[in-house]
């Protein structure tokens, strides 16, 4: 691990106003240098450098936790791919029980991998979200849904709310001009069993980018027949 991103992240956490764990730091080192390892090979990322893997993947995710309290959340990661956002959220708030799903299993074979490397408790599936989602044991079970995946925030949400319990949250990562696509998700929000309750701007640390979290209350439990399989969800987009 580089000096140069340990320095990046302590700074940026300062910068976002988190405290992270003593032996945070280091795991980010690691995660870096195993990310850059293996990454190429599982098209995990485009993104090369310790700077902007610290900055647009690790800080980018940690800054969720500005939004909500995660401190002894039972989180899920929806679409995980390289572990953003879960795994620094975890990285940086270890009370948090995690969930990383991904279709790939490549991608989840990396996850549990870096587990093992990192000694994080995790778990992690190879499925779709669309079929976990109607197991017993993962539905309305998550007090908060995370989601980086590009989707349109309609889809994302039919696949992401029914993992949420009545009263919890599903954060979707967005940019900053997504305001028209939370304004066409509203009704579908709202058949899922959900309202929109904010949304959070921030800018990475050491850059000017601004990313948009977009948090969902659960209000009441999705109807059984959501989530409808992909391919429905896919030609027929809840309006």
């Amino acid at each position: 691990m580089s000096d140069e991103l340990l320095t990046v992240i302590s700074q940026g956490a300062k910068d976002l106003n988190i405290v992270l764990p003593p032996d945070a730091e280091a795991a980010f080192g690691i995660y870096c240098d195993f990310l850059k390892l293996h990454g190429q090979n599982v098209n995990l990322t485009s993104i090369e450098g310790d700077k902007d893997i610290a900055r647009l993947h690790f800080l980018d995710s940690t800054a969720l936790l500005n939004t909500t309290d995660f401190i002894n959340k039972r989180v899920i990661d929806i679409g995980s791919g390289a572990g953003f956002p879960g795994f620094p959220l975890k990285i940086a708030e270890p009370s948090i029980d995690i969930t990383l799903l991904d279709a790939t299993g490549k991608r989840v074979e990396f996850l549990k991998e870096l587990c093992e490397k990192l000694d994080i408790k995790a778990t992690c599936i190879n499925a779709r979200a669309e079929e976990v989602a109607r197991n017993f044991d993962y539905r309305e079970r998550f007090d908060i849904v995370v989601s980086r995946a590009v989707a349109k925030m309609n889809m994302l949400c039919e696949l992401c709310l029914p993992f949420v319990i009545p009263g919890g949250y599903f954060i979707a990562m967005k940019s900053t001009d997504s305001d028209e696509e939370i304004s066409q998700a509203e009704n579908a929000v709202k058949t899922l069993g959900a309202a929109f309750y904010k949304t959070v701007d921030y800018q990475i640390p050491g850059t000017e980018i601004i990313h948009r979290a977009v948090l969902i209350k659960k209000t009441e439990s999705t109807p059984e027949k959501y989530p409808r399989r992909f391919s429905k969800i896919q030609k027929s987009p809840l309006q």
